[in-house]
């Protein structure tokens, strides 16, 4: 699966309403920060990952985390596409303090992405 420009966050708008009206969940060190869509999107799911500057003072670091977190969304997120309804907004953050490795990531975003979906069917 790709991960085309058209699918990736970049709405200013959005941001700030997900981080106000958003609802999260996590799974360390990752924080899934999503919000229902209701006005129709050029994608069904739009997502931006952040890394903190606080925890990561070099860029060259959080540039690599976000690559990797980006990698590890673009290969699970057809786990999402296939089984649930409706536009989604997604901002995902890496919250740990020490360089990731990638099988741990890819872990983490997978069940970060199963507890998003049990949640938005209990609701």
């Amino acid at each position: 699966m790709k991960f085309p420009k058209k699918e990736k966050l970049k709405s200013k708008k959005l941001i700030e309403q997900l981080f106000q009206e958003g609802k999260s969940l996590s799974s360390f060190p990752i924080k899934l920060i999503y919000l229902k869509i209701e006005e129709p999107m050029n994608a069904r799911f739009k997502a931006g990952m952040a890394v903190p500057k606080k925890n990561f003072k070099s860029a060259v670091k959080r540039n690599r985390i976000k690559r990797l977190l980006r990698e590890s969304y673009r290969l699970n997120k057809h786990l999402v596409f296939n089984n649930s309804e409706g536009n989604f907004a997604f901002l995902i953050l890496y919250l740990g303090k020490e360089m990731p490795k990638y099988i741990e990531l890819e872990k983490n975003m997978q069940l970060t992405l199963h507890k998003f979906l049990k949640k938005i069917e209990d609701e």
